[in-house]
């Protein structure tokens, strides 16, 4: 059942405003409350008169196969625990036990009095304070047991649930580096990181809180239920008569109300989605002059909302007044039939005081299961999706005997590449060429020619459909891969940079560079002179997003920890793309430099930044269509002449 009071309406709006098409997820960021509601990942909460509850407020995510991942979930993980949860579940059916006794040694303690009382206007003696201070000592000890051993669970219970957390985040950490590329390229970010984040915290809240509960749910039911059998079978019946018209009238309820709340979150998505899109273009409304209009249909929208939502709240806060006045019937009923018996000698009235505290409880440990199947089921799901990512096929493994990369010069030879991230679909169809040591090669075409696939290939990011990439003749794949990506030094057109220092942002490549190497690979990229202006120089600390310095001078550090890494095979992919034209030809004349001895391989949109490369290969359609130099493909006056001319065509334009 749902249940939003407008407050929560409110809150819920201010937190989804910037979610309604799911933008964040698409980009790859993490997924926000909405998104996460959504996936049944992250429920509000409502009770009745819409009081923060324990309910869900939709309905949870079931798993596919529940009873298989809990079979795994137990084998796999919590097999290894098993001490601990025994001793886990020994002291919370201890804990309930010692609870479940309180309220029958209290009523002890009220028919003292009462016998006391009476007594005592007989002429007698009275109240016997010792003995009712014996049975408070009793009460008082078993309560503290109660205590400690729910303290015991408790601590043994969290202490599990994040050793398990623990170890799954190390699996999947270390599953993320076996992973091909590939999987990545259908997967957003933020659905990796969701399961490394909140599908791994609802797996561990929700064990922390469901095995326990569960236990002292069961116990609590059958403990209360035997304790009121014990005191009258009679009064038990009257109890047991009350839950199923409880249940009756919520249902009738329920169902009336689900309508209004389905309409409810409709309409609450129309008006989330409506501020987004206002907000998001609130330039193009004013100087539309769309005010009205949107004003307009927020109104419309917002009005609908309304209804809907003053009818389902009106409906669901008819449950609690309700509940309450058929369990004041019950009470009224019991303790009719509770004086009754009395006045005949069966029961006691400590009983009667006694059965009236278990006939409150009596309820809780229901509800509590139902709590707990909710939270087993976002549980089971959860951890279904980290199952899920645990079993993706990994990369392939490297060779069992690899070759060695030492003394290789960097010849690489493209023999009849054939690719397709697809298999029904290729896109790199017969690709060949053979760049010499110390060559620089520009790969140039049209988007979507195949020119970065190329560079992933030749990195083994991904392998070959058919063909071979061989480096001074030998197959890439006989390297490891780890070494074999040793010999490359990259810079990309999207530049990353860590949340730390700059020096150790540059030191990335060769973490054993010593300070004044780290300075002249900053010197090489023309960046040392910005550095020296920052605070703290080259020990200044770069945020997350590295907003602090602009994004030409993060391409400079990039640039200087490619210097710095001194790789054999060097591939820039735009690499001057982020930069002005003055610091461009600087970068140029240093990149030139750090080229000579080394086989390069340069994507390049801009064609007049590629003019001295020793070859250029022209790709169209995933195939080479001309290779040669700058002045040689101008000469043919074919694809590369008419790419070269048209960029400067739009330049005069």
């Amino acid at each position: 059942m749902v249940n939003l009071s407008l407050m929560d309406i409110k809150l819920y709006i201010i937190v989804t405003k910037n979610d309604t098409k799911g933008t964040d997820d698409a980009k790859g960021n993490v997924p926000n409350v909405s998104q996460m509601e959504q996936k049944g990942e992250n429920k509000l909460c409502h009770g009745p008169m819409g009081r923060p509850g324990r309910g869900p407020a939709r309905p949870v995510e079931k798993a596919k196969d529940f009873k298989g991942t809990t079979k795994k979930l137990i084998k796999n993980y919590l097999s290894s625990y098993k001490v601990a949860l025994l001793i886990v579940i020994i002291f919370a059916i201890g804990s309930t036990i010692f609870s479940i006794v309180g309220p029958k040694i209290l009523g002890n303690a009220t028919t003292e009095i009462f016998n006391g009382l009476i007594n005592k206007l007989s002429g007698g003696t009275g109240i016997d304070f010792a003995k009712i201070a014996q049975i408070l000592l009793t009460l008082l000890v078993l309560y503290l047991v109660s205590a400690l051993f729910s303290l015991i669970q408790g601590f043994t219970m969290t202490s599990v649930s994040q050793k398990l957390t623990y170890k799954l985040r190390n699996d999947l950490v270390i599953k993320i580096n076996k992973l091909p590329m590939h999987y990545f390229d259908k997967k957003t970010n933020g659905e990796v990181l969701s399961i490394i984040t909140n599908d791994i915290d609802t797996l561990s809240q929700n064990l922390n809180q469901s095995i326990t509960q569960i236990i002292t749910a069961i116990c609590t039911f059958f403990g209360i239920l035997i304790m009121m059998l014990s005191i009258s079978v009679e009064m038990t019946m009257i109890s047991l008569l009350i839950l199923p018209v409880t249940v009756i009238f919520v249902r009738i309820i329920v169902g009336k109300s689900q309508k209004y709340f389905k309409r409810q979150q409709d309409y609450l998505g129309h008006v989330n989605g409506q501020v987004e899109e206002v907000y998001g273009g609130h330039t193009i409304v004013k100087a539309f002059n769309g005010e009205e209009k949107a004003l307009e249909e927020f109104n419309k929208a917002n009005q609908e909302l309304y209804h809907s939502a003053w009818k389902s709240q009106f409906l669901s806060g008819l449950m609690h007044p309700i509940m309450n006045f058929i369990a004041n019937i019950g009470y009224v009923a019991i303790a009719i039939l509770g004086g009754y018996l009395a006045i005949e000698g069966k029961i006691t009235v400590g009983n009667i005081q006694s059965f009236i505290q278990y006939n409150k409880q009596f309820t809780q440990p229901i509800n509590q299961i139902a709590q707990v199947s909710s939270m087993l089921q976002a549980m089971v799901a959860a951890a279904e999706r980290v199952f899920e990512f645990l079993e993706e096929k990994e990369e392939v493994p490297d060779t069992l005997e690899p070759r060695a990369t030492e003394g290789l010069k960097g010849n690489v030879t493209f023999d009849h590449v054939k690719f397709g991230y697809n298999e029904d679909k290729t896109i790199i169809h017969d690709f060949s060429a053979k760049i010499k040591d110390g060559q620089k090669v520009a790969i140039v075409g049209p988007t979507g020619a195949g020119k970065t696939t190329m560079v992933k290939l030749l990195m083994r990011f991904y392998d070959v459909n058919s063909g071979a990439i061989l480096i001074d003749g030998i197959n890439i794949q006989d390297f490891k891969r780890e070494e074999l990506r040793k010999m490359f030094g990259m810079v990309l057109q999207d530049t990353w940079l860590f949340g730390g220092s700059i020096k150790d942002n540059i030191r990335y490549g060769a973490p054993e560079a010593e300070d004044n190497e780290v300075i002249e690979a900053a010197k090489a990229a023309h960046v040392h002179h910005f550095i020296k202006t920052l605070p703290n120089s080259y020990d200044m600390i770069l945020n997350e997003e590295s907003s602090n310095i602009s994004s030409g001078q993060k391409q400079l550090l990039t640039i200087a920890r490619v210097i710095l890494a001194n790789p054999k095979i060097l591939i820039l992919d735009e690499a001057t793309s982020s930069i002005d034209t003055r610091t461009e030809l600087q970068i140029q004349s240093a990149m030139d430099n750090l080229m000579k001895g080394r086989t390069s391989f340069i994507i390049a949109h801009r064609l007049s930044t590629i003019k001295n490369a020793d070859l250029i290969l022209v790709m169209n359609h995933g195939d080479i269509v001309e290779q040669g130099t700058h002045e040689e493909l101008l000469k043919k006056k074919g694809f590369y002449a008419d790419l070269y001319n048209s960029q400067f065509e739009e330049v005069e334009d």
